[in-house]
């Protein structure tokens, strides 16, 4: 079974009148555990649309979505963002770090949703900025810290729920080209070693190099989907 599978997803968007936005025209995919796929397409082609589907942080119009075995495409938004909580971690183009916590804080914010004692809370969150190599950073502001280390916090963040699938929307959008091909090797790093799941939205195609899959993207529909490794 899947870990990710979703069937003629279709999601309109209603604008102002009777204006509507086709974002998906019926797509229709499965991922692996364990998978490391590249999203791919032009500005407007669905990409982004797809990965919020994927990552429970929207509903499709038509069509079924089924995550581990559980077909989230008709739940409510308190349970989407339980599963969300549970099992998916998200990493942002824009870090999404708060500016006056420092970066050991930052990563145990989704903790404080779990209900996991403050001991807990910062054994994980030590191990989490240890596995993204900023075991010496845990008390810098994020001011403090480079782009490509801010990110690291992000993923540090993503990763103390333990969640199996990380989604990473163009987090490379920010970063020099050093950063970023750390930061991708990072990501080869966990997609590896321990097995996460990642689901990765970008338009450079060097950057979707790093993966292990390839779904391109347009006008709603997928028009190409290739293993590269």
């Amino acid at each position: 079974m899947p870990l990710i599978k979703v069937v003629d997803i279709r999601k309109i968007y209603k604008m102002d009148g009777s204006l509507e936005i086709n974002a998906l025209n019926g797509v229709s995919a499965a991922i692996e555990k364990g998978e490391f796929v590249a999203i791919m397409g032009p500005s407007g082609s669905g990409k982004s649309t797809f990965m919020h589907i994927l990552g429970c942080l929207d509903i499709p119009t038509s069509g079924q979505y089924f995550l581990d075995g559980e077909n989230v495409s008709e739940l409510k938004k308190n349970q989407l963002a339980d599963i969300r909580n549970k099992k998916i971690g998200f990493v942002f183009q824009g870090f999404n770090l708060l500016s006056r916590t420092s970066a050991i804080e930052n990563v145990e914010l989704p903790m404080f949703y779990a209900k996991i004692s403050i001991k807990e809370r910062r054994e994980k969150a030590l191990q989490a900025l240890k596995t993204v190599g900023l075991e010496n950073r845990v008390n810098n502001y994020p001011n403090q810290l480079s782009g490509g280390q801010q990110q690291r916090v992000a993923i540090a963040r993503a990763l103390v729920n333990n969640a199996p699938i990380i989604m990473a929307d163009e987090p490379t959008g920010n970063l020099d080209t050093k950063s970023s091909h750390e930061l991708m090797e990072l990501f080869v790093k966990l997609n590896n070693e321990i097995g996460l799941t990642i689901i990765l939205v970008t338009h450079e195609s060097d950057i979707a190099g790093y993966s292990k899959r390839i779904i391109r993207f347009l006008d709603g529909l997928i028009i190409n989907d290739e293993k590269t490794k």
